[in-house]
């Protein structure tokens, strides 16, 4: 059982424009989800990351004792969707940063929900 709180932050983050071979190299998309997860002090219970052949996308996700990371990427589209949800009262900015700087999408949208809020 967790001992973190059901209130949290969960960003939804779209990246365009991203350079395709970064979109399946599933090396650097690990190394960056798990950086983001250590600068959120966050402690990873697994990471997995399925690649889907020569030229495709990759799939991934970091279980978290705070929640979870996960990401879907497109490289024919340029296009990636990571999704960052951490329980507790933190702050998702110095990760999100970390992420676009891995990325260096040509431009982003980002939503930030308020999880396990009454009210």
């Amino acid at each position: 059982m967790s001992t973190h709180s059901p209130h949290g932050q969960h960003a939804i983050l779209d990246l365009y424009g991203v350079i395709a071979d970064d979109l399946m190299d599933a090396v650097m998309i690990e190394a960056a989800l798990l950086n983001a997860a250590q600068i959120l002090n966050a402690t990873v219970l697994q990471c997995h990351m399925h690649t889907f052949g020569e030229g495709m996308g990759v799939t991934g996700v970091l279980l978290l004792a705070e929640s979870h990371m996960s990401i879907h990427t497109w490289p024919e589209a340029g296009y990636c969707a990571i999704d960052v949800f951490m329980c507790g009262r933190i702050q998702l900015n110095d990760a999100i940063e970390a992420l676009l700087h891995a990325f260096a999408p040509t431009h982003h949208q980002l939503h930030i929900l308020q999880r396990g809020h009454s009210g």
